[in-house]
């Protein structure tokens, strides 16, 4: 496809934004570590939480999301809409008690719950196989993307696309810290969002869908494959594609973006906020924003992409010179892109990199945060000025995308892949960072045997058991695999955590003082404290425990935003009286969500 003059003039001014947006930040980035990694712990909700949802918006989620319709119709997004789950209860439950921790990185929280040798070696152990072994394989996913975008739309060499695409990231990153990247998010996600609708409604109206009938059409010939839902009476259908997920996958899968407890970028930005109440509805925001209005332009184009490109051999005939390599059901999103007219493919092209940059660019800055904070200031040089620590950030933000770059150019060919190995990475190990902060009795040799055997167990389930020595009647063979790792994985951290010494009392008790999580986790801690004449629970005492009002809230936030999810769903496929009354009941529960809020007892100051 060929760039004319105004879509040059399109980017130019693009780009011209997002470095003017870093340079801006640059001047009060450079002071501390504290602007660099945190924006000064003073952000708004409004802001943190377009930037989270920016920040998942990425260059290979519309790609993965095509894939999952082309693979296994539009019910296979439960894959990550169970998530949700998640989200929700890190909004009403974890949002407050992180920054109650007051930490600088979710792994300073390991020295603060656990004490000694193995609490440090924990913590710097996760510096480098979080932020530089995970967060560049998923940065490299994201590159990858944008190699097979560069590929099929502009016939670009993949070395070309990582140098072109990682370039001005870098710059803006590495100059304006959290402050530039989560203004640079802002910015992009309206540009992001543009060019996702835009595709679409270019998607539909391609003389093969208007032959069948537009988009009514589309869904008629597509028939059980664009349902919400998965075929309830095959259970080889719904177990895998519904049951497991929402019964499984949300609470025991560590997963980028959507971890049990929140954590990595998700907790680097409450902890940017000014107080409880921001991050509360920051990530409020995040997850409507993620879950409800997302999804369906990508959704739309995967279906369009099924009737103009019915397999790969098709993708192959119109695109001959397609790298073998890059050959997946998830390349159908950049090969529906080359459909737009010349005019419009500047805008597209600035939010397909808006997506990629503004993924990046937060996935560098927490990645560095890692590095600086929980391994160089707290391992190499604990004594480093301020100005030291940030020009250290600096120069790993370029190493890590360096890394990456790697990553994507010689180890990974698809996004689902991807996908895949990262679930697998953390199966079984989400319950802990749930119980964590509610039972004592959880303590550093849990975590790190957990993350051994976790790992380990990934590894030979990928690359040493075959397929179809897991497969099942009811169970596809990842499914099946998923299972084994959360089973065996929970059953060794639970066995590790009876068999080790719990932590020392006076540990449990600053961490009890500093966060107050409260409940009967903690009633042992308690007592103890009090049999030694200290009161730490002095804070709550005479108060009710909030945990079932929470719970509460919890449900209702799942019920709103999967209501709003399908409403827009129900509107986009013509089914008004269902998006109707799928919105209503979303109205509803968002009426009595924020009632209990008020009722909640969050710090508003700062």
């Amino acid at each position: 496809m060929k760039l004319i003059t105004v879509d040059f003039i399109i980017l130019a001014v693009f780009f011209s934004i997002v470095l003017l947006i870093g340079y801006i930040a640059s001047k009060k980035a450079g002071k501390d570590t504290s602007e660099f990694f945190l924006g000064g712990r003073g952000m708004p909700w409004w802001l943190l939480g377009i930037s989270m949802v920016a920040c998942t918006f990425s260059a290979d989620t519309p790609n993965l999301v095509t894939g999952f319709v082309r693979e296994d119709g539009v019910a296979k997004n439960w894959a990550w809409w169970a998530f949700l789950i998640t989200g929700m209860v890190t909004v009403f439950i974890y949002a407050r008690l992180w920054l109650r921790s007051n930490v600088m990185t979710d792994l300073e929280f390991y020295e603060i719950r656990y004490k000694g040798k193995i609490a440090s070696f924990l913590r710097g152990f996760r510096a480098v196989y979080l932020g530089i072994f995970f967060n560049t394989l998923i940065m490299g996913t994201v590159t990858l993307a944008a190699i097979k975008i560069g590929d099929v739309m502009f016939g670009l060499k993949p070395w070309i696309t990582v140098v072109s695409a990682s370039l001005i990231v870098v710059i803006y990153a590495g100059l304006g810290g959290l402050r530039g990247v989560v203004w640079a998010d802002f910015f992009q996600y309206s540009i992001a969002m543009f060019g996702a609708v835009l595709a679409a409604v270019v998607a539909i109206k391609q003389p093969e869908v208007q032959e069948i009938g537009g988009l009514k059409g589309l869904l008629d010939q597509l028939g059980s494959k664009a349902g919400f839902l998965p075929d309830l009476s095959d259970p080889s259908v719904y177990i895998p594609l519904l049951i497991i997920p929402i019964a499984v996958q949300w609470w025991s899968v560590w997963y980028p973006g959507a971890e049990p407890g929140g954590g990595g970028y998700i907790a680097q930005r409450m902890l940017s906020a000014k107080n409880e109440k921001n991050a509360i509805g920051a990530t409020l925001l995040f997850n409507f924003a993620h879950y409800a209005l997302r999804p369906w332009p990508w959704i739309v184009v995967a279906m369009a992409s099924l009737i103009i490109y019915p397999d790969l051999a098709s993708i192959r005939a119109d695109f001959p010179n397609l790298s073998e390599t890059y050959l997946k059901d998830d390349i159908a999103y950049p090969v529906m892109l080359s459909k737009l007219s010349a005019g419009w493919l500047g805008l597209v092209v600035a939010s397909i990199v808006a997506a990629y940059m503004s993924t990046i660019g937060t996935h560098l800055n927490w990645g560095s945060s890692y590095v600086v904070n929980d391994f160089y200031r707290r391992f190499v040089r604990s004594k480093a000025s301020e100005k030291e620590l940030v020009m250290v950030g600096r120069i790993t933000t370029v190493t890590l995308m360096i890394i990456a770059g790697t990553f994507a150019l010689t180890f990974l060919n698809n996004a689902t892949q991807a996908f895949d190995i990262l679930l697998l990475s953390g199966a079984g190990s989400g319950a802990i960072y749930l119980l964590r902060w509610f039972w004592w009795r959880i303590n550093a040799w849990t975590e790190i045997i957990a993350m051994i055997f976790a790992t380990a167990l990934a590894v030979i389930l990928v690359f040493v058991v075959p397929d179809e020595a897991v497969t099942t009647t009811n169970l596809d063979a990842f499914t099946a695999k998923l299972l084994i790792a959360v089973t065996g994985t929970t059953i060794v951290w639970l066995v590790t955590t009876f068999l080790t010494r719990p932590e020392k009392m006076e540990t449990l008790y600053n961490f009890f003082l500093k966060t107050h999580p409260g409940g009967p986790g903690w009633k042992k801690v308690v007592k103890q404290a009090e049999s030694e004449g200290r009161n730490i629970n002095e804070k709550e005492a005479g108060k009710k425990w909030e945990m079932p009002q929470q719970l509460l809230m919890v449900f209702l936030g799942i019920v709103v935003i999967y209501g709003s999810l399908f409403s827009i769903g129900s509107f986009v496929y013509g089914n008004n009286l269902t998006g109707i009354i799928a919105g209503a009941i979303a109205v509803i529960g968002t009426f009595f969500m924020f009632r209990l809020l008020d009722k909640l007892r969050v710090d508003s100051t700062g």
